[in-house]
């Protein structure tokens, strides 16, 4: 199984995916500007490595080794110093970047020592840059379309994103990563931030390619709630109108979806046959009632689309 995204949404995918197959790989994005990977991609030059640490660290096991490699790697220092907000993965993996030489053998190596079980690959070689299409990003002109570029502008504007492109505009892909896409037997779009996370894969384009002409199948987990900013306002099927629009060419097999975000199933259900698939509603969500995805309920549902059983 290949797991597109990153963030919080694809340490999401990652952990339910790990409890059901042997075999998972994350394609991670790699257009973070903010926070401690912002600072180290514009100090280095180097690809930020936030996305990239928290799906290492969603694939280390559930035993002492995988909890506790799990913990060093997300914590973050806090002083009055240049280290403050620094997280400890992302300076272990962006030094062995620069003693290796190579970012995939970085993150190889870095999946070696947690017991990751599976591997991470950035969608490209290069660090990109989201440029985002808003609508009504000034509210006293609502219906103006602006400019903003920047995966932290773009996901915290105030107007509405009706598109996204990248820049540089036909960035390279990872090669291993566009040879996990074809190798697939499923590849998972989701759940995370639509336009910031999932849709940049789209817009890489041998990556593109591979997505659309692997003979793997493929599955969209939606999100639990709208974004604040990026996605307000979204239905459960306009996520799939949104990845339509940015991708025509792809087809879809499966949508999985939370009982309790989906009412009534009908457009989102009629959406989801019109790029080929169908619907799968089940309870995914935690129970303490935020926007979060339980792990072995997400573990479950996937589990039953995977093998086929539905």
């Amino acid at each position: 199984v290949v797991a597109l995204g990153g963030g919080h949404g694809l340490h999401a995918s990652l952990s339910a995916l790990r409890r059901v197959t042997t075999d998972v790989t994350a394609v991670v994005t790699v257009a973070d500007d903010g926070g401690s990977s912002g600072r180290l991609r514009k100090e280095l030059g180097v690809l930020p490595p936030g996305d990239l640490r928290m799906a290492l660290a969603a694939l280390c096991g559930d035993d002492e080794w995988g909890h506790t490699w799990s913990e060093v790697i997300q914590h973050r220092f806090r002083s009055e110093g240049g280290l403050h907000g620094h997280a400890v993965g992302n300076l272990l993996i962006v030094a062995l970047w620069e003693l290796l030489g190579d970012s995939v053998a970085g993150l190889d190596w870095v999946g070696q020592l947690l017991g990751a079980h599976g591997r991470v690959l950035p969608m490209s070689s290069a660090p990109l840059d989201i440029v985002a299409e808003v609508e009504g990003a000034d509210p006293a002109r609502p219906y103006e379309i602006s400019t903003v570029r920047g995966q932290v502008a773009c996901a915290s504007t105030r107007g509405r994103v009706r598109s996204i492109s990248l820049v540089p505009e036909a960035p390279p892909a990872s090669q291993q990563a566009v040879k996990a896409v074809r190798e697939a037997d499923w590849v998972v779009f989701g759940p995370g931030s639509w336009f910031t996370s999932v849709l940049p894969h789209l817009l890489v384009p041998e990556l593109a390619e591979a997505l659309v002409d692997t003979t793997a199948r493929r599955m969209v987990a939606l999100n639990l709630s709208p974004q604040k900013g990026e996605t307000d306002g979204f239905r459960p099927e306009t996520y799939l109108e949104v990845l339509a629009a940015h991708a025509p060419r792809l087809s879809i097999d499966a949508v999985l979806a939370d009982s309790g975000v989906v009412g009534d199933t009908t457009r989102v259900g009629e959406v989801a046959k019109e790029m080929g698939g169908s619907l799968v509603v089940r309870d995914v969500a935690s129970g303490d009632g935020s926007p979060r995805h339980d792990p072995d309920l997400l573990a479950a549902a996937f589990d039953e689309v995977l093998s086929g059983r539905r």
